[in-house]
């Protein structure tokens, strides 16, 4: 099994149904916000993702702002900034980001932008790299 097989993804609404199936069919263990609440609140969100130990798959930046300037709790998130992106696109970049970057995922937050990953870990970047 991929090492990558083993984080359990809790993926935002944002995200997209085609991207929740695609790591279906890979073997990833997810929940989709869409399936329990398309509504729920982010910090409702955080906080199923921790009860779970989840990573969240999200598009939204908000993550960011609950997570460094209110210091809320999490078990790792992955912001797409991907905003126009097709879902083939999406499904793309993150096969390439859990093939190449797994081990680097848990409990960290990671943005995905311009080619580009970037993994902050403890308040403090720990690296950027290519795509």
């Amino acid at each position: 099994m991929h090492p990558s097989n083993r984080i359990k993804f809790l993926i935002d609404v944002g995200v997209g149904k085609k991207v929740e199936e695609s790591l279906l069919k890979n073997g990833y263990n997810i929940k989709a916000v869409r399936d329990i609440d398309p509504g729920m609140a982010d910090d409702s969100i955080l906080r199923m993702a921790v009860s779970e130990n989840r990573m969240v798959i999200t598009m939204d930046k908000d993550f960011g702002e609950l997570i460094f300037n209110s210091g809320l709790p999490h078990s790792g998130v992955l912001l797409l900034r991907l905003e126009d992106a097709r879902a083939n696109e999406k499904i793309n970049v993150l096969e390439k980001i859990l093939e190449d970057h797994s081990e680097k995922l848990s409990n960290n937050f990671c943005v995905y932008q311009n080619s580009k990953l970037r993994v902050r870990k403890k308040d403090k970047d720990i690296g950027n790299e290519q795509d």
